[in-house]
């Protein structure tokens, strides 16, 4: 019996060294130049695989695995290679493994490479490579490595640009390895608006064109003859991440939108957390400088005034200009005098104390038609000492975000 249990667990150990953590085993890369494929600096990898090799993140049976998918930066032409330094074998070891190329097929596009050979040809190809659609925005960034200002440009695409369906079908693979619950969108629907972000490059004396990152947004219908553009996926693609190129973004696609009258305003689906700091920081951005927004209407509360201005002019919602005024009103008040302190945190109080009294008035509408020992039962679950904690700490954690949009504003 003894011998039975040991072997076991060596059996088990030895199961135990084929598995992979795929985060780990997928190595990504957006190449420009031949000598990029061997260069460990240019790889990065997923922040996320359960989408495609399920919670855990492993892929069972090799050792040494990886998965190599690197795309040409301009027009993501994919490389998809497995490497592995040994598999389990079904003959010896009675198990299977995992079929991992058939699962990254599943959201990668046909007519990938598999052979670097064909992909450094295709390489040279790169230079007859444009960016698709109509240029809305031109900037720059001053890049401390190469000591130079580097130009980036925003276009908006569409389904009828020449070869865009399937350069986006490439570009949305992107998404699963860096959104947790990304999904691929129906790209027949025509209600649909890509926006695109490009790094100019230069390679042997031509200028060749680079993917940064992207962001689809969807126009809802609004009753009777109005659009209310959604924000539904945006990503920075990681070897730019940190440097602006979101609020650069952000902020032209509300400039693209401002100047059509059949636009409500723009919201945003389900928003990440680090979404709504970006988002903060644009909308405050582009609303300081309104009138309804000077430091003495600011004193004097939210109003309607603010609504209707941030509304027409910019296109913003107005959730969200309640919190660019919010942040706007911090930056005008003098948090040391305890007066105009004390104004600031009521204000906030009250907005976030909303919820909690709908569920006082739910509670009065319960305590005339349940029972009494029901109504303890419910009444226990709203304490109000508790409620005080809890806003206490929602009211000191939105100042400090606030802050740092302030500070981000700041440098800007």
């Amino acid at each position: 019996k003894k011998s039975f249990s040991s072997g076991l667990t060596a059996m088990e150990k030895k199961l135990a060294e084929y598995k992979c953590n795929t985060n780990e085993a997928i190595q990504l890369k957006l190449v420009r130049f031949p000598e990029d494929l061997e260069d460990d600096n240019t790889t990065f990898n997923p922040e996320y695989s359960h989408q495609v090799f399920g919670d855990d993140e492993v892929a069972f049976g090799y050792k040494g695995l990886k998965i190599l998918l690197y795309y040409i930066a301009g027009n993501l032409s994919t490389l998809f290679r497995i490497e592995y330094t040994s598999k389990v074998n079904e003959k010896f070891d009675c198990v299977e493994a995992d079929d991992v190329e058939s699962k990254i097929r599943e959201i990668i596009p046909p007519g990938f490479c598999t052979n670097t050979d064909d992909f450094v040809s295709l390489l040279e190809k790169e230079v007859n490579f444009k960016p698709f659609g109509m240029l809305l925005h031109t900037y720059s960034v001053h890049n401390e490595e190469a000591g130079e200002d580097i130009t980036y440009q925003i276009y908006k695409a569409d389904m009828t640009c020449p070869g865009f369906r399937e350069y986006h079908e490439r570009l949305q693979t992107f998404l699963m390895w860096f959104i947790e619950t990304a999904s691929f969108i129906d790209v027949d629907d025509e209600r649909w608006n890509y926006f695109l972000v490009f790094e100019k490059y230069n390679k042997d004396g031509a200028t060749l064109f680079a993917t940064v990152g992207y962001m689809t947004v969807y126009n809802y219908y609004v009753y009777p003859d109005k659009t209310r553009p959604r924000v539904s996926q945006m990503l920075i693609l990681p070897p730019f991440q940190g440097e602006g190129h979101g609020a650069q973004l952000l902020e032209t696609v509300h400039r693209y939108y401002m100047s059509s009258p059949t636009v409500l305003d723009i919201t945003a689906e389900d928003p990440s957390e680090n979404y709504v700091k970006l988002r903060d920081f644009v909308l405050v951005k582009l609303c300081q400088d309104l009138l309804c927004f000077s430091p003495g209407k600011l004193i004097q509360g939210f109003s309607q005034e603010m609504v209707t201005e941030a509304q027409q002019k910019l296109k913003i919602n107005k959730q969200h200009t309640r919190r660019v005024y919010e942040i706007l009103r911090l930056r005008a008040t003098d948090m040391g005098d305890a007066e105009q302190s004390r104004s600031y945190r009521l204000d906030i109080k009250r907005r976030l104390i909303g919820p909690y009294k709908k569920k006082q008035r739910e509670l009065a509408k319960m305590r005339r038609c349940l029972r009494p020992e029901e109504l303890t039962n419910q009444l226990n679950q709203i304490d109000l000492n508790m409620q005080h904690e809890q806003l206490e700490e929602s009211f000191q954690q939105l100042v400090s975000d606030y802050r740092r949009v302030l500070e981000r504003l700041a440098q800007a």
